[in-house]
């Protein structure tokens, strides 16, 4: 039986992840090389006013046209990465808006999801984006559930991390629509054999060798990122975890060669040094934001770490969620 082909238009905006474009477009290349002899899926690629479209490694991607309507039985992709912002214009919010009214489903791969949140269709939504943007992306967005996995799907919303993340989603997307035969004959095509689930961290640091070898060492780093914002004393992560502050001090040094004191510091200043490249918060919000008590604690924090002021960090940056 012939089946009709399920279309994908993927909108790219300037600066965007090209893996990540890359991985969610070759698996549904791949699909129609199955044995089969189906055409499972066609596609589009659109960019806000039909020119060729720069990643942010560069390249340049030619696309089929500039916006237009699309299709009640489409699945619509934005692909963003640096400078998602800028490349969010009040013609584009209004096109996503304008499409997703007609009920088809969409969806983001890494920052996209913060262009589609500019446009207002992620309000209440449980969404993830790459590790890198996440941080800025809950504080923009307090109305909006930012996860950790490698991609969520809430009702006709999807979105990824990005990069390789982005043929896990594909994946599913694939056995959801055709059933797990296909998506497994994709994966094998891609010789990605062990799919990962959405839940799976983005991070190897955020799971790794260490953490694994011992669990009281990966609560205590989980409570600590759990609370940046209002840092726990050391004695309080040691009640949490079961270890006495001493303990706790020779279990970082063990496993990560550093106290724990200034293992949180530095993952607060990552906080921040975040928050400074990629929103335009103040100094004194970001300070707020990332547990310090004064401006002069923390520039002086941050310089010594990064080598130059937070004021320093923020007008050398491009902003990158500004639109």
């Amino acid at each position: 039986m012939t089946i009709v082909p399920r279309r994908y238009v993927f909108l790219l905006i300037p600066g965007y992840s090209q893996l990540g474009f890359a991985c969610a477009l070759e698996a549904l290349s791949l699909a129609n090389l199955h044995p089969s002899g189906q055409t499972y899926y066609t596609w589009m690629v659109l960019s806000a006013d039909g020119a060729p479209v720069p990643a942010y490694n560069g390249i340049t991607t030619v696309v089929d046209g500039p916006l237009t309507e699309l299709h009640h039985d489409d699945t619509l992709v934005v692909c963003a990465g640096e400078h998602a912002g800028a490349g969010s214009t009040k013609a584009v919010l209004n096109w996503l808006r304008r499409e997703t009214r007609r009920g088809i489903d969409f969806g983001a791969l890494s920052s996209g999801a913060y262009t589609l949140a500019l446009a207002g269709l992620l309000a209440g939504k449980r969404v993830v984006t790459h590790w890198q943007y996440r941080d800025a992306l809950c504080e923009l967005l307090p109305d909006v559930t930012i996860e950790k996995g490698l991609f969520a799907i809430d009702g006709r919303v999807f979105t990824t991390a990005g990069g390789a993340a982005s043929m896990d989603m594909m994946l599913a997307r694939i056995r959801e629509e055709y059933g797990q035969d296909l998506a497994t004959w994709v994966a094998d095509q891609m010789v990605y054999t062990h799919p990962r689930q959405m839940e799976h961290a983005q991070r190897m640091s955020a799971g790794g060798p260490a953490e694994a070898r011992n669990p009281k060492l990966a609560l205590a780093l989980q409570a600590m990122a759990n609370n940046l914002e209002d840092p726990l004393r050391p004695d309080e992560i040691a009640d949490l975890v079961g270890l006495s502050t001493r303990q706790l001090e020779r279990l970082f040094a063990k496993y990560l060669s550093v106290s724990p004191k200034r293992h949180y510091l530095s993952l607060r200043l990552e906080k921040a040094r975040g928050l400074l490249r990629q929103t335009s918060m103040t100094v004194t919000d970001i300070c707020v934001a990332c547990g310090f008590q004064s401006l002069s604690h923390f520039s002086k924090c941050y310089r010594s770490n990064f080598g130059l002021s937070p004021g320093q960090e923020m007008r050398g940056s491009h902003l990158l969620w500004t639109s």
